[in-house]
């Protein structure tokens, strides 16, 4: 005769915040006995009939935590809870099959002490197979609210090429093996990566810039489950993630000139496009930055804004530029006529290409060892932030100290500041006839 098993939550155990112990019992020829399971639970998050936990719904969440507030468990908990349950009941039915196997004729108190034998093991908190695609919705969930529009898209791209490396390789994904040989492995499956559009036969694939950002999103976000309590392998930390530079594009003091110059009098949209980049090029913000300027940000002759990624207060006085097309949108209800990033992007393109901006621009990316090289007109590498580029460089080129423009762009130390930080010919012409002549 099979044991019968059933779960249930003791009324008469319950504690100061509600929470009831979820015991096991389990009834053998006419006896019966309760099995901790070492799980506390709120009444609403059980369900005796269907004898498992309840699936919420948003609805239902958002309802008990305003009743319960820290007391209804996080989804990923929830599914773990349920995973300790069904290991529970697998492992009673396993040494039942093994006391039949071997011809052993037990009952209640036999099952039970073996139970109690393997009592660790049964109900260690095994880690499901879905909490790693569960906690990344859970991190963007957390922290999208903090974040600036579109940035938490990285998680998404890295929750995408989890699932197909996992597909790929036929087995789940989980923290506890995400070592040094899982990145490699993983390293080596996002170069190999391809996905062709079936309409236009294009082949999508990844460099290796787009990899090491991968792999870099990858640490950060097992180091964020560690801080929440998740067991991890800390195996990971010993990969090392080869980071090449990138090109750094930036108008030269030349081009500046010719995209100020150009004649818009009939084209009122590129015009205002011209304005908000000139903007940020004069002033070294984001685009996030001028997004959210507004009037009362501007104090006489400098712009006081707590910058949007840092979350830190910036100081920019303003100058002929900046000031200028201030006084150009004077009547308008905002500083500046913004538009989406998106369109933004799109459209100084566009501008930059009407103004003659096209030297040749060389491109170098490599796929794992597989060197490829392009070369573009430099109009198609303008976007929004080379706005803030373009500060950098001309700040310097007109002569400003290093750490004064660090001081006005927000960066803390020069590591993460050089990478902005290009040359021109006409710069460096000038400072070699210094050193030289």
């Amino acid at each position: 005769m099979q044991a019968t098993l059933s779960f249930m939550l003791r009324k008469d155990l319950i504690n100061k915040k509600g929470e009831q112990p979820l015991v096991l019992i389990i009834h053998l020829r006419g006896q019966k006995v309760k099995v901790s399971t070492g799980i506390k639970l709120i009444p609403e998050l059980w369900s005796h009939d269907k004898q498992e936990i309840i699936d919420l719904t948003i609805k239902q969440k958002a309802i008990l935590e305003k009743k319960f507030g820290d007391l209804i468990p996080r989804k990923i908990t929830l599914i773990m809870y349920q995973d300790i349950l069904n290991e529970l009941k697998s492992k009673i039915r396993q040494i039942e099959i093994d006391f039949r196997a071997k011809a052993i004729v037990y009952d209640l108190e036999m099952l039970v002490s073996k139970v109690k034998e393997s009592k660790k093991e049964v109900t260690k908190k095994v880690e499901p197979t879905t909490l790693v695609y569960d906690f990344i919705d859970q991190y963007i969930t957390e922290n999208a609210p903090s974040r600036v529009k579109g940035s938490m898209v990285v998680y998404k791209s890295l929750k995408k090429h989890l699932k197909n490396f996992q597909d790929f390789r036929r087995t789940p994904i989980r923290f506890q093996e995400m070592n040094y040989q899982f990145f490699q492995d993983f390293q080596n499956y996002l170069i190999q990566w391809e996905k062709k559009n079936p309409k236009t036969g294009h082949v999508t694939f990844l460099n290796n810039i787009s990899i090491a950002k991968q792999l870099s999103t990858l640490k950060t976000f097992i180091n964020y489950a560690k801080r929440k309590g998740i067991e991890v392998n800390d195996g990971f930390k010993e990969f090392t993630i080869k980071k090449e530079k990138l090109e750094v594009i930036a108008l030269t003091a030349k081009e500046f000139e010719k995209l100020i110059t150009h004649d818009l009098s009939n084209n009122k949209r590129l015009d205002q496009i011209r304005d908000i980049f000139v903007f940020s090029c004069a002033t070294g913000y984001r685009y996030s930055d001028l997004e959210q300027l507004q009037r009362h940000h501007i104090k006489e002759d400098e712009i006081k804004l707590v910058i949007t990624k840092t979350k830190e207060p910036s100081i920019v006085p303003l100058n002929q530029y900046s000031r200028a097309i201030l006084e150009k949108y004077a009547e308008h209800l905002n500083p500046l006529p913004m538009i989406s990033n998106q369109k933004f992007n799109k459209y100084i393109k566009e501008l930059c290409k009407l103004a003659e901006i096209n030297d040749p621009v060389e491109i170098i990316r490599f796929r794992g060892a597989k060197r490829e090289v392009k070369i573009v007109p430099k109009h198609e590498m303008i976007s929004a932030h080379t706005g803030r580029k373009t500060f950098v460089t001309l700040s310097l080129a007109f002569g400003m100290a290093a750490e004064v423009v660090m001081k006005v762009t927000g960066h803390s130390d020069y590591k993460s500041f050089k990478r902005y930080i290009e040359v021109d010919e006409d710069r460096k012409k000038n400072e070699m006839n210094k050193a030289w002549n």
